[in-house]
């Protein structure tokens, strides 16, 4: 009897056995099918990606880009010159490109919308291009605004004032929806919460251009071995895409109270024997810059270096960082991108201070 039970228990046991392998092999075999037919997936989702064709419209100060992306890239891009005329009264005469009485280029097509708000009239003019596109029954519409000015106006401090920044997400957020929201890419936006003002119709996809700085500091013939911040914003924003980086000093400087005057200090950091890049998303007059580098020179700096993402410079306050300005005397090289060509295109490259970094591949690829 004792036998029979130990037998038959024991035959229990191993159909147990087995039906526990079979059960592992099926969910083996489950979760390797899932993962191949993520693969597959993700990569129907790059080709089309890859795929993807787009109708460039650019505004004026970026048709010569417009052109140079579809040279470079004649599968992927292809431009449509708008014509920005004004009437005798001063409004909008504009007529945009793709429209040809015998055929339709934009209808369907994936829509690439090169923006440049450098003033109050042209950014205007390109709302009125961008609701007529999105009510062009496209396929989707994506907006590459490399420089957002009115990215430093995102609060006020009194009532009455404007907040710029929030007004122009408003006015993205009131598009048409083409059946899907609208990407609006922006490099190096001054302040990341200025994403949240948008909602409804417009999606911010935000990037940055310091890859374009790493290509020419992180080479064989780069002396640069330390990374600067003129404050503690810089430093949040920017100094997790140095981490990886080994041999980098890093130095974040700061304003500090002195009497009744606020100078700038080094406040982490070792800048003695270091030669020095100092990084901002942007540059106004350039007065911190300068301040900074003086305190990194003072400071034993070997040499000093400067990169910004977008060139402002109100007034040609540049000429002052060229060779023989008053601000020439700290930093050796000033590092811009052409995200604001309106005054990169002005910026005199010859005596060697200034160089200007071309966004158009960082676009093409952040696409």
């Amino acid at each position: 009897m004792m036998k029979s039970l130990f037998f038959a228990l024991f035959l229990l046991s191993l159909l147990l056995i087995r039906s526990a392998a079979k059960a592992t092999t099926q969910d083996s075999s489950s979760i390797s099918n899932k993962i191949t037919m993520q693969c597959k997936e993700d990569e129907i989702i790059t080709k089309k990606k890859e795929g993807r064709r787009y109708q460039i419209i650019a505004a004026e100060v970026w048709e010569s880009l417009a052109e140079r992306m579809e040279e470079k890239y004649p599968e992927k891009f292809r431009f449509h010159r708008t014509v920005w005329n004004k009437f005798p009264d001063g409004t909008d005469n504009i007529t945009i490109g793709g429209f040809a009485p015998e055929d339709n280029f934009i209808s369907g097509e994936h829509v690439l919308f090169l923006a440049s708000f450098h003033n109050n009239d042209v950014t205007l003019s390109q709302f009125q291009v961008m609701i007529y596109l999105l009510q062009s029954f496209i396929e989707s519409f994506t907006v590459v605004l490399p420089f957002s000015p009115v990215g430093t106006m995102e609060r006020i401090v009194q009532e009455g004032q404007v907040a710029t920044a929030a007004t122009h997400a408003h006015m993205f957020s009131s598009l048409p929806n083409c059946g899907r929201p609208t990407r609006l890419m922006v490099y190096d936006l001054h302040t990341l919460q200025n994403r949240f003002y948008l909602h409804g119709n417009a999606i911010a996809s935000l990037q940055t251009a310091i890859p374009l700085l790493k290509d020419k500091i992180f080479n064989n013939s780069s002396k640069i071995d330390a990374i600067a911040f003129p404050d503690d914003g810089a430093a949040k924003r920017f100094s997790s895409m140095f981490i990886s980086e080994k041999n980098i000093e890093i130095i974040i400087c700061g304003k500090s109270r002195d009497d009744d005057k606020r100078k700038v200090v080094i406040q982490t950091g070792n800048a003695k024997g270091r030669n020095v890049v100092i990084i901002d998303d942007l540059v106004q007059t350039g007065g911190t810059l300068y301040e900074t580098a003086k305190v990194l020179v003072e400071g034993g700096a070997e040499s000093v270096s400067a990169f910004v993402t977008h060139a402002v410079f109100p007034n040609d306050s540049w000429k002052r960082f060229s060779k023989g300005g008053d601000r020439s005397n700290y930093i050796s090289k000033f590092w811009v991108t052409n995200s604001n060509p309106t005054v990169t295109n002005r910026i005199l490259t010859d005596d060697g201070m200034f160089e200007v970094l071309d966004i158009m591949d960082l676009i093409v690829n952040d696409l």
